[in-house]
């Protein structure tokens, strides 16, 4: 990770994996950078790491829950226990619960970085 101000680092952001850029003027744009960080919000930098290195066991749970979801799903299709309107119904609210999952999750994992 590489943190600067984006004026005289934008190669060193850009070659970086992950790039932040830390502003005082958000009219300032560095296009070498993955995110832009007020100056005023710097002193949450630290949850903001918290809640990003967190964040990826929000994807796991979201593969994890899809996986189990299909694998159920899948084993009632190969029984022949399944007509293809329920399937159609079931793969629909598959991706919809996924995505639910994940804004929820995101929202109280948001939340709980932010009180600390």
């Amino acid at each position: 990770m590489m943190i600067g101000d984006g004026l005289n680092d934008a190669g060193a952001l850009k070659q970086s994996e992950v790039g932040i850029v830390i502003a005082q003027d958000h009219n300032n744009f560095s296009p070498a950078c993955d995110a832009i960080l007020s100056t005023d919000s710097f002193s949450k930098f630290s949850s903001y790491i918290r809640y990003i290195k967190q964040s990826k066991w929000i994807i796991f749970g979201a593969f994890v829950l899809a996986f189990i979801y299909n694998a159920v799903g899948l084993s009632f299709a190969v029984a022949g226990n399944l007509s293809l309107v329920i399937a159609a119904i079931l793969m629909s609210l598959s991706s919809i619960s996924v995505v639910v999952y994940g804004v929820l999750s995101s929202f109280v994992l948001f939340n709980f970085n932010l009180k600390k």
